[in-house]
């Protein structure tokens, strides 16, 4: 005869929780574990030569929905006047659609596109939403933790897309968007490419703040499906709010969607530039650093090109030379590395920061913004932009000034023609 075991009300409970609570850790796993095989398989940064836009929703998902106008419809016009301006800037680069119409398309198909290609960049873009008409403006979104409840609740809104497909629990490793605890797999991961991310991702707000009305509402880190799954530098772009009537008629105006579409492609055409500069450098880094090594540099009127280690070094005499990199003309444009944002201003005592040439601050939208070094040699920027990252900050990038006040790169770099 055989034994059953009878189990209490409270025991099955705890069994059925317990079950549930494995099979979630299961499913996290999984997700943690293909994260790393994705870390393992990034694409090695080379020139930038292949571009994917990626026109958030289409078809049967259509995304936000404001008085008049959808998501979909708004962001398709959008991505597609963005990689015409693009490609006419720039022929030799590769422009790639997720969709040219409106069709639906999955999330995991969009991201599997742009790494099928092999692509140097992925830019997402959407259209933002709110219950309230009053929140209004652009916001950039890099992958990363959510360090907010607002940017978890945008990811969510994006990842729901996710539903609309029959078969997600299979094709999405069990993640269901509608979950706190599903998101929570972000806070694992951090993008290899996050410097790139913020660099691309900084640019573009400053273009949309300078030469848009949509209030810069800044940068952002969420957990998007669509960034977690590409393998190359990747951002997603909310274009404004189509639950803000002023947003609203602003991104269905043609007007609006040039300059919305003029903005990412000089903030794309600055990355280029200087990422296409730095990956350059890498490739004749062994070569030439190793002759530079053997012979010094001495500063004379053929030779004026100064690397910022040569600034970090006071020399032995006590005359100082004029160098590029600590002066600039006062009738041209000057170029420094920001590499710090603080809420407050602050003395930067601490040993990591010593080492930089020439820390100065500069006070920009309601942040105290620390940069290195100085000079009116955008080429020189490039270099030292490289060298203060290779002192360990990773997120540093190029800003411009003219007499003292904050300019775009596109501003100081046309008034050096």
């Amino acid at each position: 005869m055989k034994h059953h075991t009878i189990y209490s009300t409270s025991d099955i409970s705890f069994i059925r929780n317990y079950t549930l609570l494995k099979n979630r850790t299961i499913q996290l796993s999984i997700l943690i574990l293909s994260l790393f095989f994705i870390q393992n398989n990034l694409t090695a940064q080379t020139i930038l030569s292949k571009i994917v836009i990626d026109a958030g929703h289409g078809g049967k998902d259509p995304g936000a929905s404001g008085k008049y106008s959808r998501e979909k419809d708004v962001v398709l016009s959008i991505a597609l006047k963005t990689g015409q301006l693009i490609k006419k800037k720039y022929p030799d680069v590769e422009i790639i659609y997720t969709r040219k119409t409106d069709v639906f398309i999955p999330l995991k198909t969009r991201a599997e596109i742009a790494n099928k290609k092999k692509a140097d960049l992925f830019i997402s873009i959407h259209c933002n939403s709110n219950t309230s008409p009053q929140p209004h403006g652009s916001e950039t979104y890099v992958m990363g933790l959510h360090k907010s409840e607002a940017n978890l609740n945008v990811a969510q809104k994006e990842n729901a897309a996710i539903l609309l497909e029959d078969d997600y629990k299979e094709q999405y490793d069990g993640f269901d968007p509608t979950t706190d605890e599903s998101h929570i797999i972000f806070n694992f991961f951090q993008n290899s490419f996050l410097s790139y991310n913020l660099d691309l991702a900084s640019k573009i707000q400053d273009e949309f703040s300078a030469s848009t009305p949509l209030k810069d509402r800044g940068v952002k880190q969420a957990g998007f499906w669509v960034l977690y799954k590409t393998t190359m530098p990747g951002i997603l772009i909310e274009t404004g709010f189509l639950s803000n009537k002023n947003d609203e008629k602003f991104l269905n105006s043609q007007e609006g969607q040039l300059k919305i579409s003029q903005a990412i492609t000089t903030a794309v055409s600055d990355y280029k530039e200087a990422h296409d500069a730095v990956e350059k450098e890498k490739i004749t880094h062994k070569t030439v650093v190793k002759k530079e090594e053997k012979t010094p540099i001495t500063l004379t009127a053929e030779n004026k090109k100064t690397t910022p280690k040569e600034v970090v070094h006071t020399p032995k005499k006590k005359e100082t030379p004029k160098s590029p990199v600590s002066s600039a003309p006062k009738n041209l444009p000057v170029f420094k590395v920001q590499f710090l944002s603080l809420s407050s201003q602050k003395t930067l005592n601490e040993k990591k920061y010593k080492q930089l040439p020439k820390v100065s601050s500069y006070k920009y939208k309601g942040l105290y913004r620390y940069t290195s070094g100085e000079t009116s040699d955008y080429s020189q920027a490039i270099d030292l932009q490289s060298e203060v990252r290779k002192l360990g900050f990773k997120d540093a990038f190029i800003v411009a000034f003219y007499q003292g006040k904050r300019i775009s790169l596109k501003e100081a770099k046309a008034m050096l023609e």
